[in-house]
C-alpha cells in the first residue's frame, strides 16, 4: 500500500519526471536509416537477421528463384518432420500427441511405442507440486494475470530444487522435464483462485491425473466436474502441439537462448522467456483477436454481407473502431506471407467443434473476416509482403469454444512453449556458444560534468 506522503510525491513530481524521461529518451528514427540498425534484428524488407542455428525447428515461408525472393505456402517442421505430418500421424491413430511432440523437440527423433509410455509416465510423476506450494505460493497471494502467476511460481519453485544452480545437461534436462509436467497446475490452479478471490466464484482444486494427457489433465483441473467430451481434448491437444516451438527466432525463444547465453539457472530463463510471451505482441494476440470479433459480432448487424464487414474492417485499419489501435489482430505474420500452416490445420478441426458447439454462423464469421482482412489491408495501406490469418486468429476461437477463461489464452500458449523453450536452453548450453550480446550505438553527445552546485 502506498503512503499518503508517497502519493503526494508520486502527484506533484511524476507528471515532470515522466516528460523529462520521454524527451530524453527519443531518438530520431531516420537515425536508424542512417547508422543501417535493423530494427527488431529484422531487414528493412521483413526478413530475419542471422543470429545463430537450430536444429529444433524451422519457419518456411519463401523461397530463391534467380535471386528473386518468392513467397510459398508457409511450413512449420519441428527436427525435419513436417508439422502436417506429425499431427496427421497422431490424429489419424485417434491418440494424443503433445507428449510425443515434447519428446521429439527435446530427444531429436520419434518415440518408440515403449518410449511414449515411459516418457508419458515420467511425466506423471512430475506433475504434482512440492507439499504446501499450491496453498503458500498461489492460494495466499492470488493474482490478476495468470503469466505473473506462472512466472512467480516458476521463481518460487527455484527455492525447492536442491541442484538449482546445476546447469548440467542431465539436471537442466530434469528441470525441464518437471516443468513442463506441472506447468498445467500452476496455470489452472492461478486461475481457480483468481476466480475464487477475485470473482466470488467457488474453489475448486482438482489434483492431476497421471493417467490422463497434459490437455485432458488441463480440462481436468479446470471444469468444476471435471467433465469433457473426447473432441474438446483432441483439439486442446492439437493446440498445443502447434505452439510448441516455432523456430529460434521467435521473441521468447531468442529470450531463453539470450539468458541461457548468460550461464543463469533454468528457472530464471524459463522466467524471463514467460514474460517475453506476456507481451500483446507476442503471446497476448489470440485474446485480443477474441475481443475483436466479439465487436465486429456487435457492430456488423448482417454477418453474411461481405460489404458490411469489409467496411467495418476499415474503420478498425483507420483506427476510428475497436481498440483505435489500426490492428487487424490475427492477420499477418512477421514470417509467413501466404498462409500459416498452424492457422490452417486449427481451422479444419475448430470447424468440427463449432458444428459440435452449434456455433457454425460465428465460425463462419470468422472464415468471412479471414479471407476479407488481407484485402482490405492492402487498399488501405501499403504492405511489403502478402498477409495472411496466423494461429492466434483461430486459437482464440477454439479456446472460448472450449469454455477456457480469456486469463488462460497466453498460460495455454506457455504450456506448450516450454517445450520448445526447454528444448532451445539445452541446445544453448550443449553448443558452449558466447554470451549473447548484441552492439547498440551511442549517439550521445559528449557533456561536461556540472558540480552540484553549478547546475
Amino acid at each position: 500500500m502506498e503512503s499518503i506522503e508517497a502519493k503526494r510525491l508520486e502527484e506533484k513530481m511524476l507528471p515532470g519526471l515522466t516528460t523529462k524521461a520521454e524527451k530524453n529518451s527519443f531518438i530520431d528514427p531516420e537515425l536508424y536509416s542512417k547508422f543501417m540498425v535493423k530494427r527488431g534484428l529484422r531487414d528493412i524488407d521483413g526478413w530475419g537477421v542471422l543470429v545463430g542455428l537450430t536444429e529444433i525447428g524451422e519457419v518456411h515461408a519463401y523461397i530463391t528463384d534467380e535471386n528473386e525472393i518468392v513467397p510459398v505456402p508457409g511450413r512449420l517442421i519441428y527436427r525435419g518432420i513436417d508439422i502436417n505430418d506429425i499431427v496427421n500421424g497422431f490424429v489419424s491413430e485417434k491418440r494424443f500427441g503433445f507428449e510425443e511432440t515434447c519428446y521429439l523437440l527435446l530427444f531429436g527423433n520419434l518415440p518408440r511405442r515403449e518410449e511414449l509410455q515411459d516418457f508419458k509416465k515420467l511425466l506423471g510423476t512430475y506433475q504434482s507440486l512440492p507439499d504446501h506450494f499450491v496453498n503458500d505460493m498461489i492460494l495466499k497471494a492470488p493474482s490478476k494475470d495468470m503469466m505473473i502467476v506462472l512466472s512467480r511460481s516458476v521463481l518460487a519453485l527455484y527455492s525447492f530444487d536442491d541442484r538449482a544452480d546445476d546447469n548440467s545437461i542431465e539436471n537442466v534436462l530434469r528441470q525441464c522435464l518437471q516443468l513442463i509436467a506441472c506447468f498445467p497446475g500452476l496455470a489452472v490452479y492461478g486461475y481457480q483462485a483468481f476466480s475464487h478471490y477475485h470473482g466470488n466464484k467457488s474453489l475448486f482444486i482438482h489434483s492431476p491425473r497421471p493417467d490422463l494427457s497434459i490437455a485432458e489433465n488441463v480440462l481436468h483441473m479446470l471444469r468444476p466436474n471435471s467433465e469433457y467430451t473426447d473432441l474438446e481434448a483432441t483439439l486442446l491437444d492439437l493446440a498445443l502441439v502447434l505452439h510448441a516451438e516455432h523456430g529460434g527466432g521467435n521473441n521468447s525463444s531468442f529470450v531463453t537462448h539470450v539468458t541461457t547465453s548468460s550461464g543463469t539457472d533454468t528457472y530464471s530463463v524459463i522466467a524471463a522467456a514467460l514474460g517475453s510471451l506476456k507481451g500483446p505482441r507476442h503471446g497476448g494476440a489470440n485474446y485480443k483477436v477474441v475481443q475483436m470479433m466479439a465487436d465486429i459480432k456487435k457492430q456488423v448487424k448482417n454477418w453474411d454481407d461481405e460489404e458490411e464487414i469489409e467496411a467495418y474492417l476499415c474503420k478498425i485499419l483507420n483506427k476510428e473502431a475497436f481498440d483505435k489501435s489500426g490492428k487487424i489482430y490475427g492477420i499477418g505474420h512477421a514470417v509467413y506471407s501466404i498462409s500459416d500452416p498452424r492457422a490452417v490445420i486449427l481451422k479444419c478441426q475448430a470447424a468440427l467443434l463449432a458444428r459440435e458447439k452449434g456455433l457454425e454462423d460465428e465460425f463462419h464469421l470468422y472464415e468471412r473476416v479471414e479471407k476479407l482482412a488481407p484485402k482490405t489491408i492492402e487498399k488501405v495501406r501499403p504492405i511489403y509482403k502478402g498477409v495472411s490469418a496466423n494461429v492466434d486468429f483461430y486459437s482464440g476461437f477454439v479456446y472460448s469454444m472450449l469454455e477456457i477463461p480469456p486469463e488462460l489464452y497466453t498460460p495455454i500458449f506457455a504450456i506448450a512453449r516450454i517445450a520448445g523453450w526447454s528444448a532451445h536452453r539445452i541446445e544453448e548450453i550443449v553448443n558452449e556458444g558466447k554470451i549473447i550480446r548484441p552492439a547498440y550505438k551511442s549517439i550521445a553527445r559528449r557533456a561536461e560534468y556540472v558540480a552540484l552546485d553549478n547546475r
